[in-house]
């Protein structure tokens, strides 16, 4: 059996958070009733004129900018053309010869590993409608709602050999188009999906293989599984001495198997041209200058300063910086107390209660909990108001409620004991009641010690301060 090297290369589309849509002034709103955004432009009608929209202009550019691209201050929308039955003009409004971008990158890193993934371009495009196939009828119909929604493309290189370095390149540039806010990320809506080459070669050759395309996958587990599963599929067509055929597939989530779309044993002439009815798009030089000071910190500089700030391994900031909603939110509650101990609360109850309620981790604005009770929270643990355990205890109703967790714990008659003498007591009390299990301590048995401090906190209701309780114990019971 021979060894293959896997070869892949991620064609990614964005879709733009622009109000309108690229050429005409229809809302992209999604969910709306079929055709109900719609006009003689998006619906390819004979002599509309389309006018590009300078908002979408200047998001990929912003895109471009934050993958180190070229940005070409001229370039040049084409017609692409192919029928289909949501293309009602019979053409795609795209760019070919000289698109917005070119000559970019993005590092990712993975098994500690940090590799370089070329970008060969970004263009803009206009989205296609939508066929819904109706279930139980011989029928098909067409919603145009999404017909012109403005996209931008970025085709890597086939610098992947992996589907983890795949999803790891897929979560970088998320991250940098949510960041950018160019983007909502949300990929059950389609606002984010890719296509992904995939072709082996047996390692140690330079000529590539024979490439299959993995059409519209719109989650990262998804890209995971399918482009894993294309290859152990390509590996057992080449080791059984077959051919692999070159053709689009689809991804089945459910069986987690590929399946033939169509053949595709030639590149598609699509017989681009320039659109004669859109001039040429240029950018001036003080446009680049004044779009280049708007770059907000992106997740790779703001997960090193995390990384400085809490001293927390790579693999939990990599979660805190995933979305700029989470990352303000944890920023914002650390600047107000200890960073280290507010990204503790982040990625483990926070996170947790997302999860529970169905919330998005990334949409603070979603939640009651304010920055400001998270830091709340921190504070009044190390001040001993509370225990670690009582915290954990109330945060789900501090973080359903919006309470600020001090007036919270007063309120309920939760403040910890500290006081030395009633502490005292209740060890006293623990003690005589347990003379067997004293004995058995004092005769080496010392895991003890943790039955004796849950029958402290027992019998103070769980308020003694666990440091007070493991002193008084370790010099009562010596």
């Amino acid at each position: 059996m021979a060894a293959y090297e896997a070869v892949i290369g991620l064609e990614v589309h964005v879709q733009l958070a622009t109000a309108s849509k690229l050429f005409c002034s229809c809302p992209t709103t999604f969910g709306q009733p079929p055709n109900s955004n719609v006009c003689e432009v998006c619906s390819g009608m004979p002599g509309a004129l389309p006018v590009p929209n300078k908002q979408a202009i200047h998001f990929a550019t912003l895109v471009g900018l934050a993958t180190d691209c070229t940005i070409n201050s001229r370039s040049i929308f084409a017609r692409k053309n192919y029928f289909y039955p949501d293309l009602p003009a019979g053409y795609q409004i795209s760019q070919f010869e000289l698109p917005i971008c070119e000559y970019g990158h993005l590092d990712i890193e993975t098994d500690s590993v940090v590799k370089r993934v070329g970008i060969t371009r970004i263009h803009m495009e206009n989205d296609a409608g939508k066929n819904i196939h109706a279930q139980g009828e011989n029928v098909s119909y067409v919603d145009l709602n999404r017909a012109g929604t403005p996209l931008v493309e970025i085709v890597s290189e086939p610098d992947m050999r992996s589907a983890a370095e795949a999803v790891a390149y897929l979560k970088a540039l998320y991250a940098i188009v949510t960041y950018l806010g160019v983007c909502d990320g949300n990929m059950e809506e389609g606002s984010f999906r890719c296509d992904a080459n995939v072709s082996l070669r047996p390692v140690g050759t330079e000529a590539f293989g024979t490439r299959t395309e993995l059409k519209n996958l719109n989650s990262f587990r998804n890209v995971q599984r399918a482009i894993e599963y294309e290859i152990g599929r390509q590996q057992d067509v080449l080791d059984d001495g077959d051919k692999v055929i070159q053709e689009t597939r689809l991804y089945d989530a459910v069986k987690n198997t590929t399946a033939s779309m169509r053949s595709k044993e030639e590149a598609h002439d699509y017989r681009y041209f320039p659109d004669p009815d859109i001039l040429p798009i240029e950018i001036s030089d003080e446009e680049m200058v004044k779009w280049k000071e708007e770059l907000p910190e992106l997740p790779k500089s703001r997960a090193a300063r995390f990384m400085q700030m809490t001293g927390l391994p790579e693999a939990e900031i990599e979660i805190l910086v995933q979305s700029q909603g989470l990352a303000d939110f944890f920023e914002a509650a650390a600047k107000l107390s200890d960073a280290r101990k507010t990204a503790n609360l982040v990625l483990g109850p926070l996170l947790r209660e997302c999860n529970l309620r169905g919330v998005s981790a990334a949409n603070p604005a979603q939640w009651n909990m304010r920055p400001e009770a998270l830091a709340e929270l921190v504070r009044i643990v190390d001040q001993g108001l509370i225990s670690a355990k009582i915290a954990n205890d109330i945060f789900s109703d501090i973080f359903e409620t919006g309470a600020m967790p001090e007036a919270y714990v007063k309120e309920k008659g939760m403040v910890q004991i500290s006081d030395t003498s009633a502490i005292e007591k209740a060890v006293d009390e623990v003690i005589a009641a347990n003379p067997a299990e004293v004995e058995a301590y004092k005769g080496g048995k010392t895991k003890l010690i943790s039955f004796f401090v849950g029958q402290i906190m027992r019998v103070t209701k769980g308020k003694a301060n666990p440091a007070l309780v493991n002193e008084l114990l370790a010099k009562k019971l010596q």
